[in-house]
């Protein structure tokens, strides 16, 4: 496929989803104004627009800072919930205790101990990251726990008769067999965590999406708030799409079999 082939087949990609968007603040605009609804409960698209291009530098600032400890709180969880995936389906003990553990933790709802973060790691970046690495862990441990488990038991007991190392095991066929969950649970993962930093930043914070959410309330400034809400919708967008491209990248016998269905 040249250049050009592969322009087009990227056009046809897209056109779908954008052109739905576009449809949707077209028909958004038009209402508006149709209706002649009030500003402060739906403005125009083209106020929040203007709003958000009207001040690039600050929402561009406060973006990449929420950004930025959105990553910190995904990485963790990914670090985290992978080893601690791993020595659940490695150690027996570990799958009627920790990982019940695990589960009753996640049923606790986490705006209910955002405030315990801001008390032990203060105002600063530390309780978004805790936060946004909490509420991302729990999908990326169980999903990864059951792709380790999903191996074919048949082809577990053949390479064992063959004495194959236990590393060996788990690098050639649990991981490999593992990947396609795993990295279903991080696509989900990285949304949670986008879900989570902005519960942090309502709890306590002076940077990020979410301040600029709360003062925009504040001052009733409706078309900030959409502005704001416009920018993490593309963010959440943006982060789904590179952990597709890396699964795309990393496990490309998966991403070809979707495509053939």
């Amino acid at each position: 496929m040249n250049s050009t082939d592969r322009l087009f087949s990227a056009l046809r990609h897209w056109a779908a989803p954008v052109g739905s968007i576009v449809l949707m603040f077209a028909i958004w605009q038009a209402a508006v104004a149709g209706f002649h609804v009030r500003a402060l409960i739906l403005p125009e698209p083209s106020e929040i627009f203007g709003a958000l291009f009207g001040q690039p530098a600050y929402f561009l600032r406060e973006g990449l800072y929420t950004l930025q400890t959105t990553m910190i709180g995904f990485m963790l969880a990914v670090g985290v919930g992978v080893l601690l995936a791993i020595l659940i389906v490695e150690v027996r003990l570990l799958e009627s205790t920790l990982y019940a553990l695990i589960v009753a933790l996640n049923s606790v709802p986490k705006v209910a101990i955002a405030p315990l973060f801001v008390i032990w790691l203060g105002t600063g970046a530390g309780p978004k990251v805790a936060i946004a690495f909490l509420i991302a862990f729990f999908p990326i441990v169980i999903d990864t726990v059951l792709g380790l488990k999903s191996v074919p038991k048949d082809m577990l007991d053949l390479a064992k008769s063959m004495q194959a190392a236990r590393l060996n095991l788990f690098l050639r066929i649990r991981l490999p067999a593992a990947l396609p969950s795993m990295f279903a649970g991080m696509k989900v993962g990285i949304s949670l965590a986008l879900v989570g930093t902005i519960v942090g930043e309502f709890v306590a914070s002076d940077r990020g999406l979410g301040y600029v959410i709360l003062t925009a309330q504040g001052t009733f400034d409706t078309a900030q708030i959409f502005a704001a809400n416009i920018l993490l919708g593309a963010a959440g967008i943006v982060l789904f799409w590179i952990m597709s491209a890396l699964e795309r990248r990393l496990v490309p016998w998966h991403a070809s079999q979707h495509r053939e269905v």
